[in-house]
């Protein structure tokens, strides 16, 4: 069984500021991916690692309960065949994945949507010029189905893995598929990965930021300067204004540094901070930080490579301008 594969996705721009209705860019990252399968012994010609397809088979079937009782809940436009899945388990059947787990590249999201796809009775399809009220539809059903891995879920990174197009949430209901012009980044600009080589957890972080925001200080701090930079690097970044757009991450990136210091390890710390100092690149948080992949933007991609590499900081480019 596959549907085809399921993209990780990268949260260029929104995080936590959504949740205070920030505007919000992700996009789908294909360098990691899933896909629903069937292990060994199911399959004649599958050779795969056992004990991860035992984990993953497992960790679903435990999952199921979950979906069993959202199903009874009556939410709008969720119709999963429970019975068809548990079966398919039976069988074997496992989510054959790429996306590392803990590093805010939606491991559970691809997931979420690979069931959806699979399994939803009523599927609402997935296109470049959705609707905007079906993607929020699509939103909705993903945010409970996810909430069974992070307690609380916005629903956007199975959206992004279903989807499979960049999103561009101008507030929390209008959403729309977006072209991003790359052409006319810079033949040096690039976006890239830095590993901070730990797993980091979502709940814990969301947990601290909300309880953050019940001190009116740091609420206005980020309602007043975080909120209007993310907006105007994701307005500068679909407009190509490359001046403007990394003026804003300067300041973004020096925000964060300082006001969202318990989500950034040491290990990222002196990479982030020499990114401020030279001005070759800047670093922000990609997705709920704590651990996992940190994102950085630059326009002296030769010479942010040269300093990474000689760090011996694992990287990964995500884009690179022509």
């Amino acid at each position: 069984m596959s549907l085809g594969n399921y993209y990780a996705k990268i949260l260029l721009f929104g995080e936590y500021g959504i949740i205070l209705d920030s505007m919000a860019l992700t996009v789908p990252f294909t360098h990691f991916h899933g896909e629903l399968s069937f292990g060994a012994g199911y399959s004649k010609f599958k050779y795969t690692d056992y004990d991860f397809a035992l984990t993953s088979n497992a960790l679903i079937l435990d999952y199921v309960t979950h979906l069993e009782k959202l199903t009874k809940s009556g939410i709008p436009d969720l119709d999963l065949n429970i019975g068809k899945l548990k079966d398919d388990l039976e069988k074997g059947l496992y989510f054959e994945s790429t996306i590392p787990q803990g590093y805010g590249l939606g491991s559970s999201g691809a997931l979420v949507a690979a069931i959806y796809d699979g399994y939803s009775a009523r599927k609402i399809p997935a296109g470049k010029k959705m609707k905007s009220e079906d993607i929020l539809r699509l939103k909705a059903v993903f945010s409970a189905m996810e909430g069974f891995f992070h307690g609380k879920s916005s629903g956007i990174d199975p959206l992004n893995a279903y989807i499979k197009y960049p999103l561009f949430f101008r507030s929390a209901k209008q959403v729309e598929t977006v072209e991003i012009p790359q052409k006319k980044f810079g033949s040096d600009t690039a976006i890239f990965l830095v590993n901070s080589n730990e797993p980091g957890k979502t709940e814990p972080m969301v947990n601290l930021f909300l309880k953050n925001t019940e001190k009116k200080t740091f609420n206005e701090m980020i309602r007043d300067r975080f909120i209007p930079l993310n907006n105007r690097c994701i307005e500068c970044l679909i407009q190509a204004d490359m001046n403007g757009f990394f003026s804003d991450l300067e300041e973004l990136s020096l925000f964060q540094r300082k006001h969202f210091e318990e989500m950034i390890p040491p290990s990222v710390v002196p990479v982030w901070e020499n990114g401020l100092h030279g001005g070759d690149y800047y670093l922000k948080l990609c997705g709920s930080g704590g651990g996992g992949y940190f994102l950085g933007f630059t326009q002296n991609y030769s010479v942010t490579k040269k300093y990474l590499t000689g760090e011996s900081i694992e990287f990964i480019t995500v884009y690179k301008g022509n």
